[in-house]
This record gives C-alpha cells, sequence and structure tokens, in this order.
C-alpha cells in the first residue's frame, strides 16, 4: 500500500486552477479530475501554430531545394505532407479532455509494461527536437549577444527549460503571447523576402528522379507534423470533458497547417540567400539594424516556445516508464541533455544531419500512432479515470505484447522504404528514386498487425477472476488501486 501511495504522490501535485494560473506545475501523469479542468478550446490553434513559427521549419524548407525541387512542385509537397502529417495530431488531441490524461501515460493501455520501449524513444525524441530547434536559437542568441555559440546555447535552454518546469499553464500562455509577436515577424519577413529580388528556385530533376525528390520532401514535411502526435493530448488534458471534439480537430489542424506551411514555404522561397546559417540570412534579409536585433529576438522565443513543449512532454513520457520523479526535475534534465547533441549539429554538415534527424525520430510515431488509435476505436469506453488511474501502478500493467510486436514489426518492415544516411540499406528507397513511402508502410503494417495480434490475445486470455491489471486489449479488473 504505501509503494502504491507513494507512485500516486510523484505522479500528482499542484496543478493550474484557471487560464493564467502561473504557479508551478508538480502534476505528472495522473489523470487530471474532471471538476478541475478549464480552458477554452480557441488554445488549440495558438498552442499547435506558435512553436512551429521558428527556424527549423524555414530551413526544412530550404530542403526541398536541396533535394532538387523548384518552388512550385516543392510548395504542393509542403502543402500535402503537412496536412497528413498534422491529422493524426488533430486526431489525437480530441482524447484529452476525454481522458484527463496526456499522450504517452495513455499508451500504457496498449502497451502495458512494454510502454518502456516507445516512452524511451519518446523521451529521447523530444531531446533531439531540443537540439533540431535550438541550434538555431543559439545561432540567434550568438548574434543577439555577441557571445559564443555554445554561450547562446545555454541560454536558450535555461529559458525553455524554466517555462517547461513551471508547466502547462506557462506553455499555454507562452504560446499565446508568441503568436501574435511572430506573426508580425514573419510577416515581415516573408516580404523581405521578396523585396530582395529572390529567384525562385526551378526544378533540376527531371522523370523519376524528380517524382523521388518529391515524394521525400512530401515525407519530411509529413515528418515534422506528425512528430507532435504523441505530444497531442499533453496540452488539452485541463479542458473540460464536454469540450467540443470537432473545434479541437479543426483548431489543431489550422494551426499545424498554417504554420508549417508558412515558414517552410519562406525557407521554399529564400534558400539561395538562407542556406545553412538561416539565423545570420534572416538577420541580413530583415536588412539589419532595428528589424535585424528584432528578429533574431523572435528567432530566439520562437525556440523557447517550441522546446519548452519538447521539455514538458519528454517529463510526461519519463514518468510514463515508472520513473517516480517529479516531472518539473525531468524537465529540467531534458533541457540539460539537448546541449550535447545542439553542439553536435553546428559542427558540421547542418543539412545531411537535420534531415536525418528530423526523418529518424519521426519514424516511429507511424506505428505508434496506428496502435493507439487502434486500441481507442475498439477499446475508448474503457479509457475510465478508474482504469487510468489503475495504469499509474506499473505493477498493475500487462506485459502488453501485442502492442510491441506490431509497433517493432512495423518499424522494421518500414526500414527498406526509409530515405536516411542513418541506415545504408535502403533498396526500395533507392529503387523509387529517393522517394520515401516509410511512413505510410510502417502506419499499415503495424495497424494490421495489432489489429490481429489483440484479438487473438484477448480470445487466448483464460476466462477467470478479473486482476487489477492493463495492457492487453484495454481490460482492466475492478479492483480499485491503493490510494
Amino acid at each position: 500500500m504505501a509503494d502504491a501511495t507513494d507512485e500516486l504522490r510523484v505522479f500528482e501535485g499542484v496543478r493550474p486552477t484557471h487560464t493564467g494560473d502561473l504557479a508551478l506545475e508538480s502534476q505528472g501523469i495522473a489523470p487530471i479530475p474532471a471538476d478541475s479542468r478549464y480552458g477554452g478550446v480557441h488554445r488549440m490553434f495558438t498552442v499547435w501554430f506558435t512553436p512551429n513559427m521558428e527556424l527549423s521549419g524555414v530551413f526544412t524548407g530550404t530542403l526541398a531545394v536541396v533535394f532538387g525541387l523548384g518552388f512550385q512542385l516543392g510548395l504542393v509537397a509542403i502543402i500535402v505532407g503537412t496536412i497528413i502529417g498534422s491529422l493524426p495530431v488533430a486526431i489525437l488531441c480530441t482524447w484529452g479532455p476525454r481522458t484527463g490524461t496526456a499522450q504517452v501515460p495513455l499508451a500504457r493501455l496498449p502497451f502495458g509494461k512494454t510502454i518502456v520501449l516507445p516512452g524511451t524513444v519518446q523521451w529521447l525524441s523530444s531531446i533531439a527536437w531540443d537540439a533540431l530547434v535550438g541550434l538555431f536559437g543559439g545561432q540567434a542568441a550568438q548574434l543577439l549577444f555577441h557571445v559564443p555559440f555554445w554561450l547562446g546555447v545555454a541560454i536558450v535552454l535555461v529559458l525553455e527549460g524554466a517555462v517547461s518546469v513551471y508547466g502547462y499553464e506557462f506553455v499555454h500562455r507562452l504560446q499565446v503571447w508568441g503568436s501574435a509577436i511572430l506573426m508580425v515577424l514573419f510577416v515581415v519577413l516573408s516580404v523581405r523576402i521578396f523585396q530582395h529580388h529572390v529567384v525562385l528556385p526551378h526544378n533540376t530533376l527531371h522523370g523519376g528522379a524528380l517524382f523521388g525528390a518529391f515524394v521525400l520532401m512530401v515525407t519530411v514535411s509529413l515528418s515534422a507534423g506528425i512528430s507532435w502526435a504523441t505530444y497531442a493530448s499533453d496540452y488539452s488534458r485541463y479542458m473540460k470533458p464536454d469540450s467540443s471534439k470537432a473545434a479541437i480537430f479543426w483548431l489543431t489542424l489550422a494551426g499545424l497547417t498554417a504554420s508549417y506551411v508558412w515558414v517552410e514555404t519562406i525557407g521554399l522561397a529564400g534558400a539561395s540567400v538562407l542556406g545553412n546559417q538561416t539565423a545570420a540570412g534572416v538577420r541580413r534579409l530583415m536588412g539589419g539594424g532595428f528589424l535585424g536585433v528584432l528578429a533574431l529576438v523572435a528567432i530566439v522565443f520562437g525556440a523557447i516556445a517550441s522546446n519548452s513543449m519538447n521539455d514538458y512532454t519528454g517529463s510526461l513520457a519519463f514518468q510514463a516508464l515508472g520513473a517516480r520523479v517529479r516531472r518539473p526535475i525531468i524537465a529540467a534534465v531534458v533541457a540539460v541533455l539537448a546541449f550535447a547533441a545542439i553542439l553536435w549539429m553546428n559542427a558540421g554538415n547542418t543539412s545531411g544531419k537535420f534531415t536525418n534527424v528530423l526523418l529518424f525520430i519521426g519514424y516511429w510515431i507511424a506505428p505508434f500512432c496506428a496502435i493507439v488509435m487502434i486500441d481507442w476505436h475498439y477499446e475508448k469506453d474503457k479509457y475510465t479515470p478508474h482504469l487510468l488511474r489503475t495504469a499509474l501502478n506499473f505493477g498493475n500493467l500487462r506485459n502488453g505484447w501485442p502492442a510491441l510486436v506490431a509497433f517493432v514489426v512495423g518499424f522494421g518492415v518500414m526500414v527498406p522504404f526509409m530515405n536516411t544516411t542513418l541506415i545504408t540499406w535502403h533498396p526500395v528507397a533507392n529503387a523509387l528514386d529517393g522517394a520515401d513511402l516509410a511512413f505510410y508502410v510502417g502506419f499499415v503494417v503495424a495497424g494490421i498487425l495489432y489489429y490481429f495480434l489483440r484479438k487473438w490475445a484477448a480470445d487466448s486470455a483464460p476466462a477467470q477472476a478479473a486482476v487489477p491489471a492493463v495492457g492487453v486489449a484495454g481490460e482492466a479488473g475492478s479492483s480499485r488501486p491503493e490510494e
């Protein structure tokens, strides 16, 4: 009884009680009680718009030119990929009000004890995303404060870490404040790009090679959007249970699509003057002086807004592993560990490293989404507060082998379809002139496999007295966890 009580104390704590309540949140993965919910659905736009208005998105847009695409075809690839990648996030966001629970902790139901694998990968992915975004924030801070690059990175990490430590409400408020600030910057930046007589890129490839480059760019844009899927309900779990699902879905989709298409189009149009030194390139585009300084401030702000969400979600994912560590402590640790990753990103071949890391930390999310969506579709009536509280005790989880097998096999089948130098064996991608179809293959294979394995596991389970365990086909016993 003491162990269960201690575990709940670690996962519960001080919660914000209303919009603007910036008290330090010690609440972890425990479900938010229905009578403690607050916040309007309009937050779903700002929380998914603001964090993408930063330079990793701009740099992503420049990759279309690196791949050999012209402006028109590159823009189509960006729009198509962003919409496809954003759809799972919009769907998963609707689960927050229903359950009061964050995304990776929700996956404890289908994965059971095997949540250790996807939970660990998510925690590491949070650090990787800190590196992708913090790289440009560090560059901007270096130029803004005239300090060494490592110190610029440290400034960004300290500020983002403070926001993530304070938690949910502080993150939401920062995105609201930032949406107006960053909109102004990117409007001016968009105008400046065309004022500088930037020559829009033309296709440099033809035939099959052009098709392969187009599909690869769709996949790159898709990977940016879908990367938020494992964060989704983290930022809607405090919302009231009767919040409009349709509004949450469309506002989330609109926020993600508007932001990603905008910043990636800037990168696509201005690739000739942005290149690897994106922060310096933006300052040049703004004409230096006061506008140049404002641009650097906004870049730093955008990095902090985005990475605070990486650190916050990383802390919840780590607790989902069963780690009895307070959420604010883990959030701070994620920011600290990102420091070395950012220095590595800046050490050379930024374009190649950026592409590989962006794709690789997103691949695993496709099979993950398929598994949790199928489990929710067939078992959503069992995602109750009682079941979710039972799942807080790691010992109450079943082994979750159907989800683990589907997850591993789904990812394994993706490998031949990947286009990344991190894995040298990708025969299908090579045969398709570099076209990367891995996300689609992983989603379909993992989904089909989990559908049949969960049914087989449920049918073969002994029909005997229920036990307080969850993790196979969403089953749970009738006993309440000790509190």
